[in-house]
């Protein structure tokens, strides 16, 4: 009776082991990160980070307690985020998604946008961020013509989504 009642008892261990081990491997496991929507909520400020910042390559986050945490962005497609001004900008070239500001807070634009093989991408009335941007995810490798329209007022410029191209935009001025 005491062996069967041990052998119980070691099995139900063995199986309770066996439970908590793959509970906290699969807590540890970083679920896949939806990088478009941590973007997005960074954008909109709707995120507890201190900063975020975007390359051509990965989303560089940085908590309250100086902890830098980097998320690899889609191998197929390129973020660029293009501020559209009439007096003011500032020189960048990574977008800062919890700093820049742009001048032309929550304004509706008209956005066209069209690769170098004369395919249009994007041809619709986009409202910019409080924080006066207008995202966008591109494909990659490409150069394109961007023409942007507010209020009587036109911007134009080419931009590239190549390794190393800039994904913040501030030189487009509406005249």
């Amino acid at each position: 009776m005491k062996k069967g009642l041990l052998a119980v008892i070691g099995l139900l261990l063995i199986l309770i082991v066996a439970a908590c081990s793959e509970s906290e491997s699969t807590s540890n496991e970083k679920e896949p990160q939806d990088i478009k929507k941590m973007v997005q909520d960074y954008s909109v400020g709707d995120s507890d980070a201190v900063s975020a910042s975007i390359t051509s390559e990965e989303l560089i986050v940085t908590d309250s307690n100086d902890k830098e945490t980097t998320y690899d962005l889609p191998e197929d497609e390129f973020f660029v985020s293009i501020a559209p001004f009439v007096e003011t900008t500032h020189p960048c070239t990574n977008h800062s998604l919890t700093g820049c500001q742009g001048e032309l807070v929550e304004k509706e634009f008209d956005v066209y946008i069209e690769d170098e093989d004369g395919n249009v991408v994007v041809d619709e009335t986009m409202t910019s961020f409080e924080n006066g941007f207008i995202d966008f995810w591109l494909p990659r490798d490409k150069t394109y013509n961007v023409k942007i329209q507010y209020d009587g007022k036109t911007a134009e410029s080419e931009i590239s989504t190549f390794e190393g191209d800039n994904t913040c935009i501030t030189t487009m001025q509406l005249i």
